[in-house]
This record gives C-alpha cells, structure tokens and sequence, in this order.
C-alpha cells in the first residue's frame, strides 16, 4: 500500500507541477495535498481498514488531475488517468472501479452514495470549514478570472459562495459533521456579515453620489450663481462699511483725546503772559483736530428716507424693499404685500439686489472719500502742529 500511494503521490507532482497552467492558483497540487491531508483524518476518525484506506487516499492524490487539460468534465479525465496509472500496476479492477467512482462523486451537484465516496467529498470540500477560508476563496476567483475570463465582483462573489454554502453543499461523515461543520457555519455568518456591510456601504456610496450630483446640479443653474454672487458682494460691501466705522472711530477717539489733554494741559498755560507764543500753535493743533472728528462724524452720520412707499411705486418697480429706509414707517400688511408681489416676480427681486447692492456701494463711495480726506487733514494737522511748535519754541529761546 505504502509504495502504491507513494508512487502515485510522485506522479501527481510531476502531473501538476509539469502540464498544470500557472493560472491554477487554487485547483494545483497545494490544493489535492490539502484533500489528502484531510482524507487521512477522516481514514483516522472512521477508523478504517488498509484497503479502504489505501483506495480512499489513491482517489484523493487523483481526483483533480485531470484539470491539466481543463475544468470542463475533469473529473472523468482523473478516472482515465487514475485507471491507465492503476492499471499499469497491476491494481485489482474491482478497486480501480471503486476509485473512480469515489472521483466522480466529487463533482459538483453529485451525491455520494457509499462511504468512502462521502469522505473523499467531504476532503474535497475541507476548505469550506478552514480558518482561512477567505484566503482560499480569492485564490479560486483569481483561477477562475485568469484561467476561463470569469470575474466576479465583491458582492457577486460573496453571494455566489453563500449560495454554495446554503444550497449545493453538505458534510456527511460523522467526522466532518461533528469537527468542521461548526467552523463552515462561523465562515458562513463571517460571508453573511461582509455581505450586508458592503451592501451598506454600497448605499452609503449611492447616497453620498446622489447628493453629489444634486449639490453639483444645484451649484451649476444660473440662479444658484447669480445669488451667490448677490450674497458674497452684499457682504464684502457691508464689511467694508463696518470697517469704514471702525476707522472713523479711530479718529474720533484719537482727536477727543488729543482735545482732551490740550484744553488740560495747554489752554490753561496761555493765561500766562510767558507762554504766549504756544498761542498760535494751540489753536493750530485744536483747529485740526477738530476738523478730523467734524469729518469722522460725517462719514458715519447715518441718512434715513422717508420710510413709505405706494402700491403704485411697487407696481412700477420704483421702490427697493430690502432697505429698511424705504419701509421702516409702513405698516405691516403693506409691506407684506410688497414683499409677496417682489418674490413673485424675479426680475423685481434681482432689481431690488441690484440697486441695493449699487447703492451701498455709492455709500461706500461716500464714506471712503471724507474718511481719506479725514486722515489727510489729520495728517497734515500733526506735521503742521509740530512744525509752529518748534518755530514757536524757537523764537521764544530767542
């Protein structure tokens, strides 16, 4: 028996090793010397005699060799090479038979009948109750994409292996039901569970694109652009104006100060007959400083309308809503109506934008003017200041 199954083991090698293709990543001599691998440790938990021991193993180290002229029908290839092999040496025919009937239970939707068939099918599929049963999985797609152009993808994969899982497989010696059949069941829920995540994940993507293409569609209609145009130029102006405060306030603050500490300081010295030469370049300073908080006050002195508007003037598009001067002395219902009769006519609305937008900037305009000139006075004030200071210090050293 020994010298049979090693000479046959030998043969198998040089078979695969030999005629198999490269792309054979899982039907190749690793995968028949897993099989054999189990077949022994069922041949051990069924306790079988040396005949059914010795016929079960030679069907395993032969089942699959006939993949190296292909999968179609190989399982009647691996019986005419088992039975020239066997035959060769002189094996009984009675056993012959039975070998390669054990090989042609192992094709797919067969149903073994006897019990060494049962075993060798249960060997085949071992890998179904292995810890690395996801690795084994990929190589048999690989084979499958590389050597007959079938690719499959993830999720198509995973519901093909949970079909075979459910409906065309089944362990039936006492061995592989009690041992492997629990690790296949945890393998199953492992796919079950792949499969819903990606399924999730999948309608997380569909969603994620849709909304995608919604806010794309969305940012790509003209009135999409034309209001963000609108919002981002009604923002910049009112920023700019809020800065134009801040800047006139500067000033504000700064000439009180300077006011402040003269009429402390200077004014009351003047009373004295020594310090009249500070006289001129007192009022010098203060007239200044005056003028720049005059001009600081006029850039943010605020200009209010009449507040009121007719029917007449909506219906002739001659009033802009959106500025609280033109409605701040209306009553509610009034305005209500206006602003109902200008967002239902769009063209109104973006008038109403429009002007808004250009009279703001006339604001703007308005007060950036007096404020530059502000600062110039201001600027020359303090260089005058100083230069009637120092002539006016000079002559009285004189």
């Amino acid at each position: 028996m020994a010298n049979l199954v090693a000479f046959a083991e030998e043969f198998a090698l040089k078979t695969l090793t030999e005629q198999l293709s490269p792309g054979h990543l899982y039907h190749n001599y690793n995968h028949t010397q897993r099989v054999v691998k189990h077949v022994k440790e069922l041949i051990e938990a069924e306790q079988l005699d040396l005949d059914a021991a010795e016929v079960l193993e030679l069907a395993a180290w032969f089942h699959d060799l006939g993949y190296v002229e292909g999968a179609q029908d190989h399982e009647a290839r691996s019986m005419e090479m088992a039975k020239s092999f066997l035959q060769a040496h002189q094996y009984p025919e009675g056993k012959i038979a039975t070998i390669c009937n054990c090989i042609a239970a192992t094709k797919v939707g067969s149903t073994p009948e006897t019990l060494l068939e049962k075993l060798l099918v249960d060997a085949d599929f071992s890998h179904f109750a292995s810890k690395n049963y996801e690795e084994i999985s990929d190589l048999l797609r690989e084979e499958l994409s590389q050597v007959h152009q079938k690719t499959y993808t993830d999720q198509a994969w995973i519901e093909k292996n949970i079909d075979m899982f459910n409906q065309h497989h089944r362990f039936y010696s006492n061995h592989a039901i009690q041992q492997w059949q629990p690790i296949k069941s945890k393998n199953l829920l492992r796919l079950i569970k792949r499969l819903k995540k990606l399924q999730e994940r999948q309608e997380a993507d569909r969603f994620k694109e849709a909304n995608q293409k919604r806010r794309k569609k969305k940012l790509e209609t003209p009135e999409r652009g034309i209001e963000t145009m609108y919002r981002v130029s009604l923002r910049n102006h009112i920023d700019l104006s809020s800065i134009a405060d801040t800047k006139a306030n500067i000033l504000l603050s700064v000439n009180a100060i300077i006011i402040s500490l003269a009429l402390s300081n200077l004014i009351p010295k003047l009373d004295n007959p020594r310090n009249a030469y500070l006289i001129y370049p007192t009022l010098i300073f203060v007239i200044f400083s005056v003028i720049s908080m005059v001009l600081s006050v006029l850039a943010t002195r605020p200009n209010v309308t009449s507040g009121e508007f007719t029917k007449q003037d909506v219906e002739a598009r001659k009033v802009n809503l959106l500025f609280f001067g033109n409605f701040h002395k209306m009553k509610l219902e009034d305005f209500e109506w206006g602003m109902n009769q200008m967002m239902q006519d769009k063209d109104y609305l973006y008038s109403s934008l429009t002007k808004d937008l250009y009279f703001l900037g006339k604001v703007l305009d308005r007060k950036y003017r007096i404020l530059r000139l502000t600062y110039t006075i201001f600027m020359i004030g303090i260089v005058v200041s100083v230069v009637a200071f120092a002539i006016a210090f000079k002559q009285a050293g004189n």
